[in-house]
């Protein structure tokens, strides 16, 4: 009974699903923004899988298929950002300097680092799209010899702990633009981000939206430099 429940892909969708729902109503409870949601059912996810013996590959038959939907829900913020395109084409020109400046910040000090502390090509390669969405990251760690898992840690990692700080560091620096927040949280932390910069209000999700297409792009290119 047990081997036919984890050889189920409903195994992998329904502990993902419950576990991140138990994330939401810790999150609820003690109204902080480090008890992330995501970070609450991953933490849970690996001490049931380690408590009860359970092979990740048990997990993995229906966490993948979770996984399908990583693009089309990265597909879907174009609605968001269809209904505030008039801010778009009002402030086209910061919102291209603002993800290109970010994304090259980002990439550059990971560069670095990882030339600091002697890391190989592939780890760099791995390292280097940690601020973009996970679709376009592992494609850009697969195009240049990078290790996928490790890219898929380090954006989740990323995602959360911009989620995390971004409200906080918002007041902190005193960001009174909604425009300038959503860009720099979506830059930096992608989709995961954005779903805070959504719970700040409309105009933030949106850019941070659209910083998440562009931030993708930009760094596509700039990868090309730095690998080559």
């Amino acid at each position: 009974m047990k081997d036919v429940l984890l050889s189920s892909p409903l195994f992998g969708i329904c502990l993902s699903i419950f576990t991140y729902e138990a994330g939401v109503w810790i999150n609820k409870k003690l109204k902080t923004p480090v008890a992330n949601p995501l970070l609450i059912a991953i933490a849970l996810i690996i001490l049931i899988l380690q408590i009860f013996r359970i092979p990740l590959e048990s997990y993995a038959v229906g966490g993948d298929i979770i996984s399908m939907f990583l693009a089309p829900a990265t597909a879907a913020l174009a609605i968001s950002i269809y209904g505030q395109l008039d801010i778009l084409k009002r402030n086209w020109l910061p919102v291209l300097a603002g993800t290109a400046v970010g994304s090259a910040v980002s990439m550059t000090s990971v560069y670095l680092l990882c030339q600091a502390f002697s890391l190989d090509e592939k780890l760099t390669a791995s390292l280097l799209p940690k601020s973009v969405t996970t679709p376009i990251a592992m494609g850009i760690a697969r195009q240049n010899g990078g290790i996928v898992p490790v890219t898929v840690a380090a954006v989740i990692f990323t995602g959360i702990l911009g989620a995390i700080l971004a409200p906080l560091l918002i007041r902190l620096f005193r960001v009174r633009n909604p425009i300038a927040a959503g860009l720099a949280i979506g830059t930096s932390s992608h989709a995961v981000g954005t779903s805070k910069a959504l719970e700040l209000g409309e105009t933030q999700g949106a850019m941070s939206g659209i910083a998440i297409c562009m931030a993708g792009i930009i760094t596509v290119l700039y990868s090309l430099l730095l690998t080559a």
